[in-house]
């Protein structure tokens, strides 16, 4: 696990396990968490990096409702949970999906943890909207669709950093999940465009944070593919850099859809 700081106001965590983002933003006394990183050492650490460098955790907030982005609850148990309305939606109708995922996951890789995952009651969040952080912050809440059926990019103003889910990968080519779709991909690229180019950082779902240049680098890399694949299917080429056998897989799944 790496931690990044990216603002005063701002640290990224890196997961080992697929690079995985955890967001921590602070304003004043306040501070939201928003993803998580995946493996149990890392989970037990968060806490006492965020308490050495001074960031508050008045709340978790969850960009989409992945399991791997959900486990914030493990570090943080009395943490409330907030989600856009239709990541609460997506869960509420699928009871257990993610508990039952990630024990998988854990039977698969043998992995312990001290305790279950329980995400609770979830705080369901207007998107598009905005969220108070502090006496004299707020967070934008930006819909982004198209990975999955539902979810959220965050904007942070003052700090001109961009959480962006699972979105602008410089490691993982753009993923269509069950409940996503190629054309809602596009379209929430096309939404966050505006945004990257006010942003100092963009902290893609997986992968290290990325200077406004870059991530432009790989929107426009991302745009271009998601088209070549609604007009060649199978035949599109992948992006520069993430041409490895995983992408492949991913892709042909893509394609699927």
């Amino acid at each position: 696990m790496r931690a990044l700081g990216v603002h005063p106001d701002v640290v990224v965590v890196v997961s080992a396990l697929w690079q995985t983002t955890c967001t921590a933003i602070r304003a004043g006394e306040e501070g939201f968490v928003i993803d998580s990183p995946v493996l149990p050492d890392e989970l037990e650490a968060l806490g006492d990096l965020l308490r050495q460098a001074g960031f508050p955790v008045s709340g978790l907030l969850a960009t989409h409702g992945d399991w791997d982005h959900l486990l914030g609850r493990l570090a943080f148990a009395e943490a409330p949970l907030g989600c856009a309305s239709s990541t609460a939606a997506r869960l509420s109708a699928r009871p257990g999906e993610a508990v039952r995922l990630l024990r998988r996951f854990d039977e698969e890789h043998y992995i312990e943890r001290p305790r279950p995952l329980a995400l609770g009651e979830l705080q369901e969040l207007p998107v598009p909207g905005r969220l108070e952080l502090g006496s004299e912050r707020e967070l934008e809440l930006h819909p982004a669709a198209g990975h999955t059926g539902e979810g959220m990019a965050i904007w942070a103003p003052w700090a001109r950093v961009l959480v962006c889910g699972d979105y602008l990968s410089p490691v993982e080519i753009p993923m269509i999940s069950p409940g996503g779709s190629l054309d809602a991909y596009l379209e929430t690229l096309e939404l966050i465009a505006p945004l990257i180019d006010r942003a100092e950082m963009v902290v893609p779902g997986h992968g290290r944070p990325l200077a406004r240049e870059e991530a432009r680098r790989v929107l426009a890399e991302d745009l271009a593919y998601l088209r070549a694949a609604r007009a060649q299917g199978a035949d599109a080429p992948l992006p520069p850099g993430r041409r490895t056998p995983q992408q492949r897989r991913i892709h042909r799944e893509n394609v699927k859809t």
